[in-house]
């Protein structure tokens, strides 16, 4: 399941990806843009930035800016750098494999099979899912509802 603080995390990129400049935004107003905890995401953005999904900028006009090009930045990386493996199970993870500690066989198990199959289609989609293109089908959306209210 993923975290409220992956969805955070999504929210935040979002704002920051959605910028026409490259100019550093600051916490305050990624918190606000995103509806986001200020003080939960500073912890969020330190995760990302540990990545280098994001910079951060010091001084006056400081902030946070993406890290890469957000057609470079995909949901996998984003969910692993927040809630960690992909994987449902240790021993059907890529990133952090553990040998379950009850396991007779790994070859023979019925549970990791199903369990290595399920890893890989979540894998496949968030691995081919980029942050531009969530930005893009996120923008027709806002404004539909715009014209719904109007």
């Amino acid at each position: 399941m993923l975290s409220q603080k992956a969805r955070y995390a999504l929210r935040a990129l979002f704002v920051l990806g959605s910028r026409d400049d490259e100019e550093p935004v600051m916490i305050a107003d990624i918190a606000k843009d995103a509806n986001v905890p200020r003080k939960f995401l500073e912890q969020i953005l330190l995760d990302l930035k540990k990545r280098g999904i994001v910079h951060s900028h010091r001084g006056k006009f400081g902030g946070y800016t993406l890290g890469r090009d957000p057609n470079k930045v995909n949901f996998a990386e984003i969910i692993r750098a927040i809630d960690g493996p992909l994987a449902l199970s240790p021993c059907a993870s890529r990133t952090a494999y553990r040998r379950c500690e009850d396991c007779e066989s790994e070859i023979t198990c019925a549970i990791r099979k199903v369990l290595l199959s399920v890893r890989d289609a979540t894998s496949d989609i968030l691995e081919g899912r980029t942050l531009a293109q969530a930005i893009a089908d996120e923008k027709p959306r806002k404004k539909s509802k715009r014209h719904r209210a109007a």
